[in-house]
């Protein structure tokens, strides 16, 4: 995309649409996928959804991945006791998914995988499948978390908050 795509996606793309595409009922439906799966590992998963980015941050060159590199900080997702906590960051006005994941799961997943993940869900995302698109990602990253870090009979505490963030 380029800079002048970004500011008009930025400023007149379908970002005013978030709560329609998010309802408070799809985001307790995320909360309670996100709640269900962690039971099933040891990592965190984080969910946030963004409308878009101001002007002055698109100029200055904030991009989608910088951004949920910041929200990644911002959240504490980076907060866990095996560093596995795990972003999953939509910028709707520039139809962009990221995965951001700590350094305790960085290490063992490829980029590659998270770049498959995004993929699915931009998918689902561009036939309008939100909820979808969105269940999907959030399995795919439980199913990665399983292979690598599965709860067994260890201790699993709930570390972060389930319920996707808007911001």
């Amino acid at each position: 995309m380029t800079r002048l795509q970004r500011v008009l996606a930025n400023l007149f793309g379908g970002w005013f649409r978030l709560r329609q595409r998010f309802p408070s009922a799809l985001l307790d439906e995320l909360a309670d996928a996100v709640s269900a799966g962690e039971r099933s590992h040891l990592g965190e998963i984080r969910f946030a959804l963004e409308s878009r980015l101001p002007l002055r941050a698109v100029l200055a060159g904030l991009d989608a991945r910088l951004r949920a590199q910041a929200v990644f900080a911002q959240l504490r997702v980076w907060d866990t006791e095996e560093n596995t906590g795990v972003l999953i960051y939509l910028l709707l006005s520039e139809q962009r998914i990221e995965i951001v994941a700590d350094r305790g799961i960085a290490h063992r997943v490829a980029q590659p995988q998270w770049d498959a993940i995004c993929l699915r869900m931009r998918d689902a995302f561009a036939r309008a499948q939100w909820r979808e698109g969105s269940l999907a990602g959030i399995e795919a990253v439980h199913a990665l978390l399983r292979e690598h870090f599965p709860a067994d009979d260890r201790p699993n505490p709930d570390e972060l908050p389930d319920r996707p963030v808007l911001l």
